[in-house]
């Protein structure tokens, strides 16, 4: 059996590596979900990686919205004017609408609960996944990538940042219509007008109805490309610890330091982050003759620490602090642009200021959550060590060992003479 392709043999795992992008299981938390969904029909279901779904439930929205007036309709109900979001509602489409879009936020609630509970059990029959994709038009790996780039690409236009780390499916459905949403709501028209300085020119040019849909479009681009670039970090790491794991520790390593009556023998010790550089210096020290008998590795086991089922907060040890800030800056963003329409500033300026303000409060409320209602943690700054190497060279190999090493980013080297 191939252990590097997802087969039959298993009941569950956790993930697939194809051309189109990397799926993957793993805890989630529900209510977050869910809120994307109540953002727009359809995000919560992408975030879950349920493409055809969430194509459904999106394009449902925008059809039904639209004809519905919905958008137009909150816009007054935020202005304050309530006569007037009645009068504009369709109510033969919102009779239709309202129906599906609580079926997107309970499905979505629903399916991660189920998705939660498939992950702990696919987690503990801990099967082999791919980790590579070779395909005719295209071709995927695990590897680390940095999610604030996911972020800043996300944020100057939704899907780059699922670009950069090869979520296509997502990718080419956010971009094409972020188009859609940028060609009726006459936004990038605005955006010079406001360049000009020609604010009231700016706020009239704009198509309020489709002006609407775009703070949850960049909302959810970016907080979809900063997880999942956790979360194949994360992958990337546990994929290459187990191959370390089964490669290097071979039996017949001496882990004392009777090797056997060989004289002039030397013992490196170095440690590594988990990146693709530790295997690449793995391959360069067997290729320039240092069997892998002579290889012995060691992965750390990171610090424990509680962790509900459904909590999905994500930094490196599994958390995030901006969940529930980029929640709030899109409903804020979309509070600010519909009262913008008759302040000064217009829409435009007031979604931005809408959006910075939310996104603030809600990392506030994370991080007093993280700092006052949950014990304190220390945590590390900068590179720490989780892979630790273990070589036996002779005398005259040390120093081409020690360079593969350094050049290929280890943390920190170290000989050991075991002359007797």
């Amino acid at each position: 059996m191939n252990n590097y392709t997802n087969d039959n043999t298993a009941r569950r795992y956790k993930a697939h590596v194809s051309p189109l992008g990397t799926t993957q299981l793993h805890l989630r938390n529900p209510y977050i979900v869910a809120w994307w969904s109540a953002a727009f029909p359809g995000f919560g279901h992408l975030l879950l990686s349920k493409y055809l779904r969430g194509y459904a439930l999106f394009i449902w929205e925008v059809f039904v919205n639209i004809q519905a007036h919905v958008n137009s309709a909150m816009i007054y109900s935020f202005q304050g004017n309530i006569d007037m979001a009645k009068e504009v509602l369709d109510t033969r489409w919102l009779i239709m609408y309202i129906p599906v879009y609580l079926f997107g936020i309970w499905d979505s609630y629903r399916t991660t609960v189920d998705m939660n509970r498939v992950y702990i059990l696919a987690e503990r029959e801990d099967h082999r996944f791919n980790s590579f994709s070779l395909g005719a038009v295209e071709l995927n790996y695990l590897d680390k990538r940095n999610p604030i780039l996911a972020v800043v690409w996300s944020l100057f236009i939704p899907g780059l940042g699922q670009l950069y780390i090869h979520r296509l499916l997502t990718a080419v459905f956010v971009i094409s219509w972020l188009v859609v949403f940028f060609y009726f709501s006459h936004v990038q028209e605005a955006v010079v007008l406001l360049f000009l300085g020609k604010v009231k020119e700016a706020t009239t040019v704009l198509n309020a109805e489709w002006l609407l849909f775009l703070p949850s479009q960049y909302g959810f681009a970016t907080y979809d490309s900063y997880i999942n670039t956790v979360e194949n970090n994360k992958l990337f790491e546990k994929e290459m610890r187990q191959y370390l794991t089964e490669r290097y520790q071979s039996r017949e390593f001496p882990l004392t330091n009777k090797l056997k009556g060989e004289v002039n023998q030397l013992r490196v010790f170095s440690s590594f982050e988990t990146t693709s550089y530790l295997e690449m210096a793995m391959s360069t020290l067997e290729k320039k003759g240092i069997r892998k008998e002579n290889i012995f590795v060691v992965p750390l086991d990171k610090r424990k620490e509680d962790r509900k089922v459904f909590d999905t907060l994500h930094r490196s040890d599994g958390t995030t602090l901006i969940d529930i800030g980029m929640a709030l800056a899109t409903a804020f963003s979309v509070i600010g642009a519909s009262i913008g329409f008759k302040l000064a500033w217009g829409p435009i300026y007031w979604g931005l200021i809408g959006a910075i303000a939310g996104f603030v409060l809600g990392f506030a409320i994370r991080l007093f959550m993280e700092l006052v209602l949950k014990k304190k943690k220390r945590r590390l700054k900068g590179k720490h060590s989780e892979i630790i190497l273990i070589i036996d060279c002779e005398e005259s190999q040390a120093e081409l060992v020690e360079n593969i090493l350094w050049n290929h980013f280890a943390i920190g080297v170290a000989r050991v003479n075991l002359h007797v």
